[in-house]
């Protein structure tokens, strides 16, 4: 995770003095540079600086005029080998990994909410997966689709949309999970369907399946896993740790529980349609409470990461 973000202002000329003494009285805060006019579209002078992570929310909330006035932009810097940037990051309070930068926040979760062909591709594709890995007992196959399933940014955006009471944003993520999994859901029972009809399948291939049978049988772990993993992918987004959230894909069967619906619904096994659709609400909703109830912790109980946001 970037240590240091990157922001380039827009600014009115008028206004120039006051953002930067924006960015002057905020810690954390440095490398400030003003261009004179160099702006051209939307009019204005541009100012450069370099702002520590945890002083990221007071910044944009201080500026926020910004967005209609002028422009803001916020980049990740990989690498700043600087020691005034070692500084600011000291001045700034609390820890890099503990910040949540709020608007980064909103955007990502924005953008995963929001129903893509991209999206669909990766449901469908991790959802076949799933259903071979059961027809085969092959629990590699089903950690491969876990891994490979997009759903989570979906369910973080429930989570954002209701730390916030934004019930545009809810509306909008529970659309796109259930036009996700019911897309993915049959084409997987179309393709089973037509294995049973050429023969490669039958129900036989769901009396075998001992190692994936924890699918179609959520019980209390399976509830404590999905708070465990909800909580887990939460604090992976916002802290920008990427090899977490895999692991958040591997711990839920939210994916595979699509994969068992469509495969027993084509060969008729409707007890274990049941189960698996209740594995899959299961997932869902042990994900969307405890992802919730850490995003109101993160709010709340660290008020160094959450300084003067606008959330």
């Amino acid at each position: 995770m970037a240590l240091v973000l990157h922001l380039r202002l827009i600014s009115p000329a008028a206004r120039t003095d006051e953002a930067t003494a924006v960015l002057e009285d905020c810690p954390g805060v440095t490398n400030i540079v003003v261009l004179p006019g160099a702006a051209r579209e939307p009019a204005g002078d541009v100012i450069f600086c370099d702002a520590a992570r945890e002083s990221a929310n007071e910044v944009l909330d201080r500026l926020k005029w910004l967005k209609t006035e002028g422009s803001i932009a916020v980049e990740q810097v990989d690498l700043s080998l600087s020691r005034v940037a070692a500084d600011a990051i000291e001045e700034a309070p609390g820890e890099p990994d503990d910040a949540v930068v709020w608007e980064e926040l909103a955007h990502k979760v924005s953008a995963d909410s929001r129903t893509t062909w991209a999206y669909l591709a990766f449901l469908a594709i991790a959802t076949q997966i799933a259903g071979i890995g059961i027809l085969q007992n092959s629990p590699i196959l089903i950690v491969g689709a876990m891994v490979l399933g997009p759903e989570f940014g979906a369910v973080a955006a429930i989570c954002f949309g209701l730390l916030r009471g934004g019930w545009h944003l809810v509306i909008t993520s529970l659309k796109t999970l259930v036009v996700g999994f019911t897309l993915a859901i049959a084409i997987t029972f179309a393709c089973a369907l037509v294995s049973n009809w050429l023969g490669w399948i039958d129900i036989g291939n769901l009396t075998w399946n001992e190692e994936v049978q924890f699918i179609v049988k959520p019980d209390r772990w399976s509830f404590i896993v999905a708070l465990l993993a909800g909580a887990a992918g939460v604090l992976s987004v916002t802290a920008g740790k990427s090899s977490a959230l895999v692991g958040v894909f591997i711990s839920v069967t939210t994916v595979p529980a699509a994969g068992y619906v469509a495969v027993a619904l084509a060969l008729g096994n409707w007890e274990e349609v049941r189960g698996s659709v209740s594995q899959l609400a299961v997932n869902i909703l042990g994900m969307v409470i405890a992802g919730t109830g850490t995003l109101v912790v993160q709010r709340k109980f660290w008020p160094q990461v959450g300084q003067r946001s606008s959330v």
